[in-house]
């Protein structure tokens, strides 16, 4: 079994992308999998291709061989494209997906259902030293939904009604969130790129 360095410390994350991989099989490791006390690279990049990019090459070159790093997030066109890549702390640090789900709610307070249309973005970038980087990116459209609902999933599933589905990602089980992803998205775009050099 062919084997990629997946540069994430987050669980969650780390389990989609297990999940995803074992189909082209391939077995994922992920920078929680390491001995090493792995330094967190900081995301300087004003999008999410520049911070996949940014940690796809860091790891590449601190590990010295191929990594699969994403950079992703919620874009609400009712708040500008806000939280875009300060999804993940923005309610700020330390990172808290429920302070984050918090104040986009507070946000939206007064903004019609449909006005509320956003959408997932992953930006998945491999990177080999001495190599050119690939990128490749996935969507997932929905709304935001008026509260919380379900406990599948993490980050921002729970306030999230995909296209089509008139429940929230966070009620999917995982096989389901699984198919319709904004990284399932991603990695099927990569599948091209994984049979050549993989």
């Amino acid at each position: 079994m062919e084997k990629i360095i997946v540069a994430t410390k987050n669980k969650g994350k780390a389990e989609e992308f297990k999940a995803f991989f074992s189909k082209y099989d391939i077995e994922t490791i992920s920078l929680l999998d390491l001995p090493d006390d792995i330094p967190d690279v900081v995301e300087t990049g004003m999008t999410f291709q520049e911070n996949a990019i940014l940690k796809a090459e860091t790891m590449a070159n601190y590990l010295g061989q191929t990594v699969l790093a994403d950079d992703s997030g919620l874009v609400i066109d009712a708040l500008g494209g806000k939280p875009g890549v300060y999804s993940a702390r923005y309610a700020g640090e330390p990172t808290n997906d429920k302070k984050n789900i918090a104040k986009v709610l507070q946000e939206l307070a007064f903004v019609p259902d449909k006005q509320r249309t956003a959408r997932f973005v992953c930006v998945l970038a491999v990177a080999t030293p001495g190599k050119e980087t690939v990128t490749r990116t996935g969507y997932c459209n929905g709304v935001i939904s008026e509260e919380m609902k379900g406990s599948n999933g993490f980050g921002y599933d729970p306030i999230f009604i995909p296209e089509n589905k008139n429940i929230t990602m966070a009620q999917l089980s995982s096989e389901e969130k699984n198919e319709i992803s904004h990284r399932r998205q991603a990695i099927i775009k990569l599948e091209d790129w994984l049979k050549n050099n993989l």
